[in-house]
C-alpha cells in the first residue's frame, strides 16, 4: 500500500471509528476549515437547518481535519464512502483534476462586479467536472472578495522588488508560478504549518488574508504586513457521492437542498467586504502588526499581467477541458 492510500486508509479508519458516537444514520461531514473560521459557522447552520427539518441529526460536522482526511484528496475518499459529505475547493484538487486549477486563478477577477458575472458559469463547471469523478455538487458556500496582505516577520515589505530579497509563503501552484515570474523565491506551505515556518525563518513572510490572519494566529509571528490584491475564488462547493446522493431518500434530498440554497443566499452577499476587512486590520494592529502602505498601484499592475499570463499557462498545461473552461469564464466576465 502506498503513503497515499495509507493516509487514505487511516482517515477512513478515524472516520468509521466515531460513527458509533455519531450515530449509525448520521452522515459526517468532514470540514477542513477550523472551527474558528466565520464559514465553519455558517456550515454549522446549514447542518442544523437539516437536521431541523428532519428532526433528527442526520449531519454532524467534523472541523478542522479531525476525520484525518487531506482537503487534497476529497475526490478520492468521498466516492469511495470514507465520508458521506464533505467540504471541496477546487484550489485544493488541481493534482486530480488539473483543469480545476484553471477556472478562477486567484487574482484575476478584481471586482465584485466581475466576480457576480462569473459565479453562475463557475458553479456549473464545477458541478460537471465534479459529476465526472462521481461526486453530486449539493450545495455552495460563497468566500468572501478577500483582500490579500504579506505578512512579514521581521521589517516591512510593501514593494515588488523588495520581496525578491524574501522568501514567501503561498498556498497553491498558481501563486508559485506568478511570483516566480516576478523573480520571488515562492513555497507552498500548508495552513497549519504556516506559524511554524513563519517562527523559525523558514520563510520570511507569507502571504495571506487580514480577514482570517487572527484564526491562525499570524499575528504573533508577524510584525508587519501590507496590502496586494485583491482575490476572487470559486465558491466551496458541498459535495456527496453521487451513488450515495441518488439512493438517498427525497425527504432528505429536500432538506439538505433548501438548507443548502439557505446557506448559499447568506453567503454570497459582497458588500460588506471591504469594511470586515478594515475592521480585521484594525484589531491585527491592536495586536502588534504594523500596516504598511500598500503596494503600489504600478506593482500591482504587474501582478496582474503575471497572474493572466500564469492563468493562460495553467490551462494549456492541464489540457483536457481546462483551456474551454478559462475561455467560458472570461466570456462571463465579458473580456
Amino acid at each position: 500500500m502506498n503513503k497515499l492510500a495509507q493516509t487514505i486508509a487511516a482517515g477512513a479508519a478515524a472516520a468509521a471509528s466515531i460513527v458509533s458516537a455519531a450515530g449509525a444514520d448520521t452522515w459526517r461531514f468532514n470540514n477542513f476549515l477550523p472551527e474558528t473560521r466565520p464559514e465553519t459557522a455558517e456550515l454549522e447552520k446549514f447542518a442544523a437547518d437539516v437536521n431541523e427539518t428532519l428532526g433528527e441529526e442526520q449531519i454532524k460536522i467534523y472541523s478542522g481535519g479531525s476525520l484525518g482526511l487531506p482537503n487534497t484528496d476529497t475526490m478520492r475518499f468521498l466516492p469511495k464512502g470514507a465520508v458521506e459529505m464533505s467540504l471541496m475547493w477546487a484550489n485544493y484538487l488541481g493534482r486530480d483534476a488539473p483543469a480545476l486549477s484553471s477556472v478562477v486563478v486567484q487574482g484575476t477577477i478584481g471586482s465584485i462586479e466581475e466576480f457576480e458575472k462569473a459565479i453562475p458559469t463557475v458553479r456549473k463547471i464545477y458541478e460537471e467536472e465534479f459529476a465526472d469523478w462521481g461526486v453530486s455538487s449539493v450545495g455552495y458556500a460563497a468566500i468572501p472578495m478577500l483582500s490579500v496582505s504579506v505578512f512579514c516577520r521581521d521589517e516591512p515589505v510593501n514593494t515588488l522588488e523588495a520581496l525578491k530579497s524574501k522568501k514567501l509563503r503561498v498556498w497553491a501552484r498558481d501563486q508559485v508560478e506568478t511570483f516566480t515570474r516576478l523573480g520571488v523565491a515562492a513555497q507552498i506551505i500548508p495552513q497549519e504549518e504556516m506559524y511554524v515556518a513563519m517562527k523559525t525563518g523558514v520563510v520570511d513572510c507569507a502571504l495571506y488574508p487580514a480577514l482570517y490572519a487572527h484564526t491562525v494566529s499570524l499575528q504573533e509571528v508577524a510584525s508587519h504586513a501590507a496590502f496586494l490584491y485583491p482575490m476572487a475564488s470559486g465558491p466551496y462547493v458541498i459535495g456527496v457521492a453521487t451513488d450515495k446522493w441518488e439512493a438517498t431518500d427525497e425527504a432528505t434530498k429536500a432538506a439538505i437542498t433548501e438548507a443548502a440554497d439557505a446557506l448559499w443566499e447568506r453567503t454570497n452577499q459582497y458588500e460588506d467586504d471591504f469594511e470586515r476587512e478594515l475592521a480585521a486590520r484594525g484589531e491585527l494592529s491592536e495586536a502588534g502588526v504594523t500596516w504598511a502602505e500598500d503596494f503600489p498601484q504600478e506593482d500591482r499592475d504587474i501582478f496582474v499581467a503575471a497572474v493572466t499570463e500564469t492563468w493562460a499557462m495553467l490551462a494549456e498545461e492541464a489540457g483536457g477541458n481546462a483551456p474551454a473552461y478559462r475561455e467560458r469564464v472570461l466570456t462571463a466576465l465579458g473580456r
